[in-house]
């Protein structure tokens, strides 16, 4: 079992909290352009309140302990370790209601290469206790503007996580997917379950698109978000998204697996 405060110290040995990768530049720029309602930030959130930069940068210091201080313009960003664990006990009991009322769940991520691992073994943990892990959709087609142009992906799953791939991709060897920030896959895959007649996810968890997508669309969304993405915050302060848990997200992909047994554990579900 690992406890709080071994998760803590991980935390900021990996710099998954405490001094963080995500620059302090790109935080700001981030809040800038949500504060312009620019969508390639928004992510599929459509924020009923008025944003100014200042408010972000305050909900984002409450949120995920950034500066509050709009004269801090450059260095690290930093994350409160002590904000991630009580947002991952907060994860984990929401996981836990899931599993014990046998919900059906959708996990999706625009960081394959790094969380895909991750939200596997949450699917794993969630079948093995009942919950039908959604995957409508697959194989469909989305186009998804980027800043190389417009570009079309395939939507897929691997082991129960939806991803997205360039055509092509897995038969040239690439297992995992292509990083994004859109909530047009979200879209389509809570479309193509709707026009399967079958079930709907009761739980949507994952990150960037896939929680605020799902969270503006009415469903129950948790999932992980760094600091340059306000979006999540948002969402969660607007009561669309249930839980967001700050942590830089895009380490190297071990370094989750700490945070997948915490997280497991918390929830009472088996590994």
């Amino acid at each position: 079992m690992l406890s709080a405060g071994a998760l803590r110290e991980h935390l900021l040995a990996a710099r998954l909290a405490g001094s963080v990768a995500t620059s302090r530049e790109v935080s700001l720029r981030s809040y800038r352009l949500f504060a312009a309602r620019d969508p390639r930030v928004l992510i599929g959130l459509d924020p009923e309140w008025a944003w100014k930069q200042s408010d972000l940068i305050a909900l984002m210091a409450e949120k995920c302990g950034v500066s509050a201080d709009p004269r801090d313009t450059s260095g690290s960003d930093v994350i409160d370790p002590g904000r991630t664990l009580a947002a991952l006990d907060a994860f984990a009991e929401r996981l836990q209601v899931a599993a014990r009322n046998r919900s059906p769940v959708l996990l999706g991520t625009g960081h394959p290469h790094r969380l895909l691992g991750f939200y596997a073994a949450l699917a794993d943990a969630l079948s093995a206790a009942g919950c039908a892990v959604l995957t409508p959709a697959q194989g469909s087609c989305v186009d998804i503007t980027t800043r190389f142009g417009l570009r079309t992906y395939n939507l897929d799953y691997v082991r129960g996580v939806a991803l997205v791939r360039e055509p092509g991709a897995q038969a040239a060897g690439c297992e995992t997917g292509a990083h994004s920030h859109s909530p047009l896959p979200v879209r389509l895959a809570l479309a193509g379950a709707a026009e399967a007649g079958g079930p709907l996810p009761e739980l949507v968890v994952g990150d960037h698109g896939w929680v605020c997508g799902a969270g503006q669309l009415g469903f129950e969304a948790i999932g992980l978000g760094d600091t340059d993405d306000p979006a999540l915050f948002v969402g969660e302060a607007e009561g669309r998204v249930s839980v967001v848990v700050p942590l830089d997200d895009a380490v190297r992909s071990d370094y989750y697996r700490p945070l997948t047994r915490y997280v497991l554990n918390r929830a009472c579900l088996s590994q």
